[in-house]
């Protein structure tokens, strides 16, 4: 018999992938050309041509030795401190390698980073609609996730429940910006009126409250939008970031943790941090894909393809008459369903062969999330679907 924990977190097992299973149940079915699954964030735009090279340049010149073997937990030193300056270079910040720890992916950096904060009991504060592995991760580690209820009209974190549920568990804060589902970037308004809120609440409860930025689609952005760096604005800002969408290598699981060194409890915190890396069974991020990734920090991918994309179905979709806030980064819609129930939504969507995924997986009901990392001819092929799906509701 599996434990109880298991047991749970197997019931509530993640949405999106069950969908991405039915979607190839169904191409079986129908054929792959007559189905339109928009269910999973997986990348379409091929890595940029640096990645190639880079891996050929480690495989054939690198010391065999150093590109597949054992290094420190936190990663190589040398390519930990080319991220830094990387990012020194990108941000006006001042990091160095010993701020980096090397990830199995943000998936991997957020485990690490609350394996080494949170008691049983400690409370992680979120917005929705959220990241769902979110409650997974904390619940890993007995945390408990509160749910800020969800700001519909433009998607930015409603601050005032922010501040309501702030109590003295309050270990983190974690927010995800560009957005996972909605697209949205969150403001320098935003941030810089957070900060002064956790600042408040870490006086008043004489604790600390870390701010955990996820952010694996930072460079998924549009129209000209920046994204704050939050290291900037809240002295106790970690951040978690995933080459998975930046350079289309989600399956390869590499990315890293930033800690600042002025972050409450720095040298206790980067050594738990390194201590979870290796008794979570990580080890050690990929190794030559650490040392790959040091060649490839200033590659793009050909981010207007996805805005193409974006583009094709936000205008579609608004001329069919639903209703969506414009997504600013990512490659999601965050459509409002056109029932109250959103699982009911996308069933009746998926009897035109779309599978979009309902947005209560997001904490968020009334919503569904498209993911827009797909073919443009597949949105071509799927619109008369999405026209018949919402004739059928304005009858």
């Amino acid at each position: 018999m599996i434990s109880e924990k298991m047991m749970e977190f197997v019931k509530n097992s993640s949405a999106i992938r069950a969908m991405f299973e039915e979607g190839k149940r169904m191409a079986e079915l129908h054929g792959p050309e007559n189905v339109y699954d928009f269910s999973l964030g997986n990348p379409s735009v091929l890595p940029p041509e640096e990645v190639n090279k880079a891996l050929l340049k480690v495989i054939h010149e690198e010391d065999p030795n150093l590109v597949h073997g054992y290094m420190n937990n936190s990663g190589y030193e040398d390519v930990r401190r080319k991220i830094a300056y990387s990012i020194n270079d990108k941000f006006g910040t001042s990091f160095d390698e010993k701020n980096i720890i090397m990830t199995v992916g943000a998936a991997g950096g957020l485990n690490v980073i609350f394996k080494s904060l949170l008691n049983p009991g400690d409370e992680v504060i979120t917005f929705a609609p959220f990241f769902g592995e979110y409650r997974s991760y904390v619940g890993n580690y007995d945390g408990k996730l509160i749910v800020v209820a969800p700001n519909t009209t433009d998607f930015q974190p409603n601050l005032s429940e922010l501040e309501q549920k702030i109590t003295k568990k309050t270990k983190a804060v974690i927010i995800n910006s560009p957005n996972n589902p909605t697209g949205v970037v969150y403001s320098e308004r935003t941030i810089l009126d957070l900060a002064q809120i956790l600042y408040k609440k870490q006086e008043e409860y004489n604790t600390t409250i870390y701010l955990i930025s996820d952010e694996p689609y930072r460079e998924l952005v549009y129209d000209g939008v920046e994204v704050p760096y939050l290291t900037k604005y809240y002295k106790n800002t970690i951040v978690g970031y995933s080459w998975s969408k930046s350079l289309s290598l989600p399956g390869e699981r590499i990315g890293y943790l930033v800690i600042p060194k002025e972050v409450d409890d720095y040298d206790n915190l980067i050594s738990a941090a390194n201590v979870a890396t290796r008794i979570l069974g990580f080890v050690n991020a990929p190794s030559l894909m650490q040392r790959a990734v040091a060649y490839c920090l200033d590659a793009k991918i050909d981010v207007e393809i996805y805005n193409r994309n974006r583009e094709l179905l936000y205008n579609s979709l608004l001329s069919y008459g639903y209703e969506c806030v414009k997504p600013q980064g990512a490659f999601y819609l965050f459509i409002k369903s056109l029932e109250e129930d959103d699982q009911a939504f996308a069933r009746a969507a998926k009897k035109h062969n779309i599978l979009i995924v309902p947005g209560s997986s997001f904490g968020c009901q009334g919503y569904c999330r498209i993911a827009y990392c797909v073919d443009y001819q597949m949105i071509e092929r799927a619109l008369p679907g999405f026209k018949k799906l919402a004739k059928e509701y304005h009858k």
